[in-house]
């Protein structure tokens, strides 16, 4: 046997707690001695130990804990509820992690406010592109939504088509639309410009159609990860308003570089504007 101290080590747990598990009837101990009144613990009541920190760790309240674990939960369970109880903590966390991201992205949009010149942007026509898309729907146009979706829809058009032979013929593009009564839904657009002599659609898994000319854009190139984008889309805006424009819809995004890593991505902004 062990006295509580001894049997808290082994357990990684405080005697503290050992105490508490035991006022609560959680974990009674093996024998107390009916004169000092000193605690002794079995080695084989760690097991039950075990479970009920695990149990807890899965957010049960000590209650819920003694209900299950006098139900004789066993191993198996045991270990789907906490196979469980991991994956909701690993989404958990990297719902976190986006979060940070975009802080981090609104915070350095807030110091480096006023440093891009106006001179970066450059009003110009963007020439019709024959080009094969797909399409899919995103719940809003927040970047926690947008990201999931646009990144998979590249990668699906580009194998579709690899396998129908169709050769990419210019950087990829990507443009947004809002969905009629869809509650801040955005349709998402991802095409790539193929050669002017590829035409059909539903055959080979992908659309393929002309994008329209577009007579004057305000257009500002953005260099490093799109999750850093939110400055230069904000340029625009200080442009379009301090020069007389009015935009006319969302920006077009052109992928001029994709290189692995993200933050040495170069992607052009192009925003159709008409004068005021």
């Amino acid at each position: 046997m062990f006295n509580i101290g001894d049997f808290a080590k082994h357990g990684r747990v405080s005697v503290r707690m050992l105490r508490h598990y035991d006022a609560i009837g959680l974990l009674h101990p093996a024998r107390v001695d009916p004169v000092s009144g000193y605690r002794h613990y079995e080695a084989a009541q760690l097991a039950r130990l075990n479970r009920v920190i695990a149990l807890k760790d899965l957010g049960l309240t000590l209650q819920q804990v003694r209900a299950v674990l006098d139900e004789r939960v066993d191993v198996a369970e045991l270990r789907g509820m906490l196979r469980l109880r991991q994956a909701e903590l690993a989404a958990a966390m990297a719902a976190d992690a986006r979060r940070l991201t975009r802080v981090e992205a609104r915070l350095r949009t807030i110091e480096s406010e006023g440093t891009m010149p106006a001179q970066d942007v450059v009003v110009k026509r963007v020439p019709s592109v024959r080009v094969a898309e797909l399409t899919a729907v995103a719940a809003s146009y927040q970047p926690e939504d947008i990201g999931p979706v646009i990144g998979p829809l590249f990668g699906e058009l580009c194998r579709r088509l690899a396998e129908a032979g169709v050769v990419e013929a210019g950087p990829s593009v990507a443009r947004y639309e809002d969905v009629p009564e869809g509650d801040g839904a955005v349709l998402i657009r991802v095409a790539v410009p193929v050669g002017a002599a590829v035409s059909g659609a539903g055959e080979r898994g992908f659309d393929v159609v002309d994008l329209p000319e577009i007579a004057e854009a305000a257009t500002v190139v953005h260099r490093g990860s799109m999750d850093d984008a939110l400055g230069a889309f904000q340029t625009l805006a200080r442009f379009i308003d301090e020069n007389g424009y009015r935009s006319t819809g969302y920006a077009r995004e052109l992928y001029l570089e994709c290189p692995d890593s993200p933050t040495d991505w170069v992607t052009e902004f192009q925003e159709p504007v008409v004068r005021s």
